[in-house]
């Protein structure tokens, strides 16, 4: 043990191998979550199953990805910061790119591949900070609140609180019907549980209703608890075999837009995480490089084994609160995203009715992010409003960036500042412009 005190340096951190322990499980549980939620979501469960990726072997896939991700984040850049793919990115996945773009999953996984690799480049070079500086706080906000939005009107629309209308587009659902009941009340619970400050909340919400549902007789009580690993041929090296097909032109925006969230969630997360944790010094992240690396080569994992971008968890945020200050805490959460492939019957359990209140709870709470813009300013406020209503209007994260940013080189220039209108925004204005006009 004393080699790991040493490399993880738990006595300069003021910390200890049961602490990291500690706080490693507590960050899992707040984040076991997309265990479930990823695999109900990358194969269309609720919508169009027959466009979906392979369920079983997304499970596997997110377990891997997950723990490839913290396993080289921990041992690499040495933070306390978990990562897992990422809630909005397999949105942004399988409602934009597969069911509205129809982009077939197998080469949405190579788009995955290479917005790894452009991530790790990026990264690698000082280019990391020039695209950072580039784009405008107010509209980083933006993106990642209406992603939000986004991923709460698919939780209504999954809980059946939210339905289609021929006449009015959506309308609210029949309230009476068991599944959304069942969602109705772990959407109770969960909220009941996150409100009350339990960092593993979502978690347990999932698991009492889950337990709820099976009580109740809405859901079929599992075959068995522990199982051997699914089979994860069916999306292993795919990307690779798909690579071609990402010469057409509008591929290009899939590729971007991965990229542009992937990189803006992590870089956040790891510096909201890293401030928590104390290890910011004098404004700056000690081994950035190295954390938007392990990200970058976790990307690249994901879309190898067959699930969409991994990205660091705010989640992590509840073990650096239990005490966890050095890599050992994702360590941990490695080896326990490991030891979760045994319990794949589970997802038998957990329907779209039981993920529903997760999917509405992390919406609800990615939100919070619009208390930090200046809304009295309209050639602020009107991008960033743009940004968030067209997202779920559009059914397209990728739609509402492009339309967002566009406003933006248009509102600013009107309100006399067009000094602050970075070249990059313009000219990542013209292509989305373009886009439209031209490919859409």
């Amino acid at each position: 043990m004393g080699f790991l005190a040493r490399y993880f340096e738990f006595e300069a951190l003021g910390t200890n191998l049961r602490t990291e322990m500690v706080a490693g499980l507590t960050t899992f549980l707040a984040m076991a979550y997309i265990l479930f939620v990823n695999p109900n979501i990358l194969s269309l469960a609720s919508t169009a199953p027959e466009l979906g990726m392979p369920r079983d072997a997304v499970f596997t896939a997110t377990a891997l990805a997950a723990a490839f991700g913290c396993l080289l984040m921990g041992i690499l850049a040495r933070y306390p910061v978990a990562l897992a793919p990422g809630m909005g990115l397999n949105a942004f996945f399988a409602y934009t790119v597969v069911l509205e773009m129809g982009i077939p999953w197998q080469t949405a996984l190579s788009g995955t591949l290479v917005s790894g690799i452009l991530f790790l480049i990026l990264s690698i070079s000082g280019l990391r900070e020039r695209v950072v500086n580039a784009i405008p706080m107010a509209l980083k906000h933006a993106v990642a609140a209406g992603i939000g939005l986004f991923i709460a009107f698919i939780g209504l629309q999954n809980a059946g609180i939210v339905v289609r209308n021929d006449a009015v587009l959506v309308s609210l659902g029949p309230l009476s019907a068991p599944p959304t009941l069942l969602a109705i009340f772990g959407l109770a619970v969960t909220a009941l549980l996150v409100s009350r400050g339990m960092g593993a909340g979502i978690f347990f919400g999932i698991v009492i209703t889950a337990v709820a549902g099976v009580v109740t007789g809405v859901i079929p009580p599992p075959e068995a608890i522990v199982a051997p690993v699914p089979d994860l041929s069916p999306t292993f090296g795919v990307a690779l075999l798909n690579l071609g097909n990402l010469l057409q032109p509008e591929l290009a925006v899939v590729v971007l837009t991965m990229l542009f969230v992937d990189f803006f969630d992590t870089t956040g997360t790891l510096v909201g995480v890293a401030n928590q944790a104390g290890l910011v010094k004098e404004n700056r992240l000690p081994r950035a490089g190295r954390a938007l690396s392990a990200d970058a080569l976790a990307t690249m994992f994901s879309g190898l084994v067959g699930t969409s971008s991994t990205t660091a968890y705010i989640e992590s945020a509840s073990g650096v609160a239990a005490g966890g200050r050095s890599g050992f805490t994702a360590v941990v959460v490695g080896l326990l995203f490991l030891l979760a492939l045994a319990f794949s019957p589970l997802l038998g359990v957990v329907t779209a009715a039981v993920t529903a209140p997760a999917l509405i709870l992390v919406g609800a709470l990615m939100t919070t992010s619009l208390r930090h813009v200046p809304f009295e300013r309209i050639e602020i406020a009107l991008p960033v409003f743009m940004t968030l209503i067209m997202m779920p209007l559009t059914f397209s994260i990728a739609e509402g960036i492009a339309i967002g940013f566009i406003t933006y080189a248009i509102t600013l220039p009107a309100a006399g500042r067009i000094r602050e209108l970075h070249p990059l925004m313009a000219v990542l204005a013209l292509v989305f412009l373009a886009y439209f006009l031209f490919l859409h």
